[in-house]
């Protein structure tokens, strides 16, 4: 695919080779993989070297100066915030580059259709804050006659972003129970889910394949429901909704390198959104687009 970037980067092609480093999102990892493979296209020189080690190892990459580049699928921590100034002496930027909702999945052959968001929390938390009278461990408990016996529960470890995201808005800011089967990929709880008629997950649009099934939320007073996807995303109608980061080292008042800076350009472009599309995620609305863009150009504040 033919991208078309800026025409100052394009003036600029002979500054960008090298090495582009970044640590950070398992989840962000196949958007960063796909777009820089956009990138070599239009800069042979150029190459992407990624480490999708978790949203909790780019802070870190990025305090110790290993890295300029974080994707992270969750906002960083205001500790994580101040220890990056402290190193640097400047915040670190933050863009948006992409939107994300996870999907509450069952093995294809269960026949649930629905939870309430009280439900969800009663299923994985063991302290059931929103709302849910008592704890729910068996199947019969939700009124399925198949499978039988203990719900077998598979998450993401505590690294990654959407561990905070479901143990927040998903749990109401509770803690998983200890039984969770926890994996460092999204792909891999589709696949354990997946094995398993009694197992129950969460992973990323992007992630899901045919042998899962969605489960959308169902609002507890209306029974509307409520599947993940960009209108819901975009509405707030969906709670395990989300924004994806990349978090720069720019010190203010200079300019990035020429493999970043091409980089940046190019996701938050109409190209690197369309692919952020063909991945399953949900773009940016044009007008927060080109308020990321605003910011690229002016770097963080001192």
């Amino acid at each position: 695919m033919a991208l078309l970037l800026p025409a100052n980067l394009q003036a600029a092609s002979d500054e960008v080779v090298g090495t582009l480093g970044a640590v950070g999102s398992d989840t962000l990892a196949g958007l960063m993989l796909r777009w820089g493979e956009a990138l070599t296209e239009r800069y042979p020189a150029v190459r992407l070297q990624l480490q999708a080690s978790g949203s909790a190892s780019a802070p870190t990459a990025l305090i110790a100066g290993t890295t300029r580049l974080g994707p992270m699928s969750r906002a960083m921590s205001e500790d994580e915030r101040a220890a990056f100034t402290a190193r640097h002496g400047y915040p670190p930027l933050e863009l948006e580059v992409a939107r994300d909702a996870l999907a509450v999945i069952v093995h294809r052959h269960n026949p649930l259709e629905s939870l309430t968001l009280a439900e969800l929390d009663a299923i994985f938390s063991q302290n059931r804050r929103c709302g849910a009278e008592r704890a729910i461990s068996d199947w019969s408990q939700l009124g399925l006659a198949s499978p039988t016996g203990r719900i077998v529960l598979h998450g993401r470890n505590v690294a990654s972003g959407t561990h905070d995201l479901v143990r927040l808005h998903g749990l109401c800011g509770g803690r998983f129970r200890l039984n969770v089967n926890e994996h460092p990929g999204s792909a891999a709880v589709v696949a354990a889910v997946a094995a398993e008629p009694a197992a129950i997950g969460f992973a990323g649009l992007n992630h899901l394949t045919p042998s899962v099934r969605v489960i959308p939320r169902r609002d507890g007073e209306s029974g509307e429901l409520h599947p993940p996807g960009p209108t819901t995303v975009v509405s707030g109608d969906y709670p395990l909704a989300r924004s994806l980061y990349l978090y720069v080292n720019r010190r203010p008042g200079e300019p990035l390198p020429g493999p970043e800076r091409a980089f940046l350009e190019l996701v938050l472009s109409p190209e690197g959104q369309s692919i952020v599309e063909e991945l399953g995620f949900v773009s940016l609305p044009e007008a927060l687009r080109q308020r990321q863009l605003d910011l690229l150009a002016r770097g963080p504040e001192a």
